[in-house]
């Protein structure tokens, strides 16, 4: 091998295994290893599938992972996402499409103490789609403002994708995290800004809610949240003051979310056994799409089709912009078709060397590269958020409804891609006076 034929048949064959059904971890190990085994020689290739699992396992900082999973199943069983949207619906309970905005920012909010759009998407389905369809709101919009806010956890810190990103690339994962907020914050501002529109103009999509709150009602909500401000400054505060390691701080937070349900008497034997399986069952699925992934780009690698197509794409004087541009694409073709985390893991081997060799910070890199599979997973027809609100929803929505309702959220998500792009500067900044 070591020409830009090889890696690409490398890439055609790893499609074509999981086209077939492979999970997408295994397949990525399975054609790695076989390739690995054909260039560098079989004892190379059992030495690498010897070392370099152990090495991901055992290294501390990949600990983040898993505490980060814990973390986000265990505030999922203490009550702590009903009582935040409880708040935000009482404060927006008076305003035309409040519930819109209520879900919205709950959605931004439990972000900041789970990382995973699957778990939010679920959660707000089971909570917020009936008190929608209560009160008359679109079906379509309303399934389809769930799935898109509950990609708000792939940026907002702590960030999955993020931690991913970080450990492919060995960028600093907390410079990652911190990167992410901004964006975070910016893409709920959008959606705010696109649900004004949506029901200014289609004001049946958003009946007025008789029910109002007085000033101590709103007040007295705030109090359920307390639970969420101590988590989200243990883990969001330890790592942007620089006291914590993002793999401290999620220790800490999975630690704090465990004594908060214990304290408030909401976490049962059954319901703690239920958070510790989850989280292992998810933490291991992850841990094989990344060693699969770190697999594939050993092979990429040694085969020479990283060096070579860096050196080609610096040799065609190929522009930033051109780059990104094709870059969107890639993404948003695959993110039809293929699972955000498995997306991330496929693609970052060859794609990072490049954006490197073009001069690309690799904290707006990882941004990008992060909100794009978020993206991925609100777009028909195999958007992971679509299938996760139509399943949670108990029959309230169907595959016609979802596809329409998420159509207006998608191109608010276009409009901050492109602002992301236009200003690096919102992903860059706050790292860098934080690093």
């Amino acid at each position: 091998m070591g020409n830009l034929a090889d890696g690409f048949l490398i890439i055609g064959i790893l499609l074509v295994v999981i086209a077939a059904g492979i999970p997408v971890g295994i397949a990525m190990a399975a054609v790695a290893m076989a390739g690995l085994a054909l260039t560098a020689g079989l004892p190379f290739m059992l030495s690498t599938a010897e070392s370099l699992p152990y090495a991901l396992a055992s290294d501390f900082a990949f600990v983040v992972v898993p505490m980060f999973v814990l973390m986000g199943a265990l505030t999922s069983s203490a009550g702590i996402t009903q009582e935040l949207y409880s708040a935000a619906y009482r404060w927006n309970a008076g305003v035309r499409g409040g519930l819109y905005y209520a879900t919205t920012l709950a959605s931004g909010g439990f972000g900041a103490i789970n990382g995973s759009t699957v778990v939010s998407a679920t959660l707000f389905t089971r909570i917020a789609l009936p008190e929608m369809l209560r009160y008359r709101y679109s079906g379509s919009l309303s399934a389809g403002c769930i799935a898109a806010a509950g990609t708000f956890a792939a940026l907002i810190p702590p960030s999955l994708g993020m931690v991913i990103y970080g450990i492919l690339t060995e960028e600093s994962v907390g410079a990652l995290l911190v990167g992410g907020l901004l964006p975070g914050l910016l893409t709920v501002a959008v959606y705010f800004v696109g649900i004004f529109v949506l029901v200014t103009l289609n004001p049946s999509a958003a009946p007025p809610v008789e029910e109002r709150f007085t000033l101590r009602e709103k007040l007295s909500s705030l109090k359920g949240i307390w639970a969420f401000c101590l988590l989200a400054a243990i883990v969001m505060g330890g790592i942007y003051s620089g006291a914590m390691f993002p793999s401290t701080a999620g220790a800490a937070g999975a630690g704090g979310a465990l004594v908060i349900s214990l304290l408030r008497g909401r976490m049962k034997m059954r319901a703690l056994w239920d958070s510790l399986t989850e989280a292992v069952v998810m933490s291991a699925a992850l841990f094989i799409i990344i060693i699969g992934g770190l697999f594939l780009s050993r092979l990429l690698l040694i085969s020479g089709f990283i060096s070579e197509i860096s050196g080609y794409v610096t040799s065609i004087d190929l522009a930033i912009w051109q780059f990104m541009a094709i870059l969107v694409v890639l993404y948003l073709i695959l993110g039809m078709f293929v699972e955000g985390i498995s997306m991330l893991v496929m693609t970052i081997p060859f794609v990072y060397p490049v954006a490197t060799s073009l001069g690309l910070d690799p904290i707006w890199m990882g941004v990008i590269v992060v909100k794009l599979v978020e993206i991925g997973a609100i777009t028909p027809p195999v958007g992971i958020n679509l299938f996760a609100v139509i399943g949670a929803s108990e029959r309230r929505v169907n595959s016609s409804m979802m596809f329409r309702g998420i159509f207006p959220f998608i191109l608010m998500e276009t409009v901050t891609l492109g602002l992301l792009l236009a200003f690096p500067a919102i992903s860059t900044w706050l790292p860098s006076v934080s690093y």
